[in-house]
């Protein structure tokens, strides 16, 4: 019988434009294990969101008596409404051998580290300022100043890239896959997620005696 294995967790953070949400959602479909963690909220539900699938729907009240008690793996305030992780359910689903994914901003992944610790984080980095600029504006949907906002935040995110685990650069979809699909992979190996794979084989031997 296979030794139990413990799931991962995968930070990934990049820059507005740089292509993360089509490259998780690419992991999320080929490996069904990995799955994004429910976000709880203060907003009110949009129609058709059900609470505890899309968001976990709290008061405000709730949400700060949550976050004083330690019961957040991260969080934030955006836009008059707070956002986090719940993480007793991120807990309980490494536990149980699912790997967990956060899409969140560089904030985000520096409080994670610190409720969470070791993980694999990822950032996500355009080709160029250029490349960036042109996918920004050619999505249609930002005005020019909106583009330059992004663009000054893309600065900012990208000076943090350091304090991540590894880098990919988005140039083109497919290597830029490969590269995260790889990062992935290779997480699955590590000793931490298979810690009873060791006792067990060797305690094939002292039965053996």
């Amino acid at each position: 019988m296979p030794s139990k294995r413990l799931g991962l967790f995968m930070v990934v953070c990049a820059p507005s434009g740089a292509g993360k949400s089509t490259l998780i959602k690419r992991l999320c479909a080929e490996f069904p294990v990995l799955s994004f963690s429910v976000s709880a909220t203060t907003r009110p539900p949009r129609p058709g969101e059900v609470d505890g699938v899309h968001y976990h729907f709290l008061t405000r009240e709730t949400f700060i008596a949550w976050r004083e008690a330690g019961k957040l793996a991260e969080w934030a305030e955006v836009h008059g409404n707070f956002y986090g992780t719940p993480l007793e359910p991120v807990r309980q689903a490494l536990e149980a051998g699912r790997d967990v994914l956060f899409d969140v901003d560089v904030q985000g992944a520096a409080q994670l580290r610190q409720s969470l610790g070791q993980g694999a984080y990822v950032f996500i980095l355009p080709p160029s300022r250029a490349e960036l600029s042109r996918r920004l504006s050619g999505r249609g949907t930002d005005s020019p100043e909106v583009v330059a906002g992004r663009l000054a935040a893309a600065s900012r995110e990208i000076a943090q890239a350091p304090l991540f685990d590894y880098w990919v650069e988005n140039a083109e979809l497919e290597t830029a896959y490969a590269d995260l699909r790889a990062v992935y992979m290779a997480e699955r190996r590590r000793p931490r997620c298979h810690p009873h794979l060791i006792p067990e084989l060797l305690a094939q031997w002292d039965a053996a005696i």
